[in-house]
């Protein structure tokens, strides 16, 4: 049978309120009872009862964690920065993937709900009116980490991918090419479209038109990324530089270039986006844009404590720094 309270109570010849004085961490306890109650604890294998004790402070001390997909290099960083903050604030987190599906993220949310957690750090792409919905309804915090939300109606933290597109496509501009291709996601994403529209504002703003020919939507896999390679090198006139939403789908650009028999940078040059740890596996290296991915899930769930534990918060739309590494993809 399991150890309770009342055991260690008993065995330590005090009483339950001050086993979970000493559980609980009260200062309120002379230290020679403290000893004695910790050995009894030690000796008797006496684990507390979260559920109790939640139902007790109306607390769980427990965070859960919706992600897109578990086994992603992007959002295996960001739940890595989420854990060490939630670590720190003595949180413990449940990760649930989502695999970017409307009805099972919606179902993810309560069912998290449900198990009673303190808050929701969500990771996702398309943020629907269902999603705003459950979001206001909710009866704990939720901050949204990577995932836009147009209307900004839920606390976020995100990067500018708007000005982080722009400024990867003039970079490809500014070594001489004109009109790079755009390999983005398959579905329009508020993320993926910012970037459409920074992509597009660069090719402008230098006198380029957009030729949605060489704008391909894969679905940020390493399969799609050499399948886009596919569509866009059936072009007599084939675009000398491409920008990829992804660094794992740039990967597939850049292994589909050289296939074809084609060099990178020397025949195209490649820039992709995430800074994984990817890019850096690769040959040539990845030129890419850095989207601190550990610090916006660290930022996120620092977000959701000042919520969960009503601290003032003064900016609920957090925006991060980005940069471009240039590495040998790129001349």
């Amino acid at each position: 049978m399991n150890v309770t309270i009342y055991d260690v109570a008993r065995e330590a010849n005090v009483s339950m309120a001050t086993v979970s004085r000493v559980v609980n961490g009260n200062p309120n306890v002379k230290p020679a009872t403290r000893k004695k109650v910790l050995n009894t604890i030690e000796e008797l294998g006496y684990r507390p009862n979260a559920v109790a004790r939640g139902l007790a402070s109306k607390k769980t001390t427990t965070v859960g964690v919706i992600i897109p997909d578990i086994s992603s290099i992007f959002f295996s960083e960001l739940a890595r920065g989420i854990d060490d903050i939630a670590n720190m604030y003595k949180y413990n987190i449940i990760l649930s993937n989502s695999d970017q599906n409307v009805d099972k993220e919606i179902n993810l949310i309560n069912t998290m709900l449900e198990k009673q957690v303190d808050g929701i750090v969500f990771m996702g792409g398309r943020i629907t009116d269902e999603h705003i919905q459950q979001f206001k309804t909710s009866p704990v915090p939720i901050a949204l980490a990577a995932t836009v939300d147009p209307k900004e109606t839920t606390p976020s933290v995100n990067i500018d991918y708007e000005k982080a597109g722009y400024e990867a496509t003039e970079l490809l501009i500014e070594n001489g090419h004109k009109h790079p291709a755009f390999v983005t996601g398959v579905e329009e994403t508020p993320a993926n479209e910012l970037k459409y529209q920074g992509y597009k504002r660069a090719l402008e703003s230098n006198q380029q038109t957009v030729n949605d020919e060489v704008v391909i939507r894969g679905d940020l896999t390493y399969t799609s990324g050499i399948e886009a390679v596919e569509q866009l090198l059936q072009h007599k006139e084939h675009p000398t530089a491409i920008f990829v939403a992804s660094d794992e789908m740039a990967l597939g650009v850049i292994h589909g270039i050289q296939d074809k028999g084609l060099r990178v940078p020397e025949d195209i040059e490649v820039v992709g986006f995430d800074n994984t740890r990817l890019a850096t596996m690769v040959r040539p290296t990845l030129s890419t844009v850095v989207q601190p991915m550990y610090d916006i899930g660290a930022v996120a769930m620092r977000l959701l404590t000042k919520y969960m534990n009503k601290e003032e918060v003064t900016d609920s739309n957090v925006i991060l720094p980005h940069q471009i590494i240039e590495r040998n993809s790129t001349k």
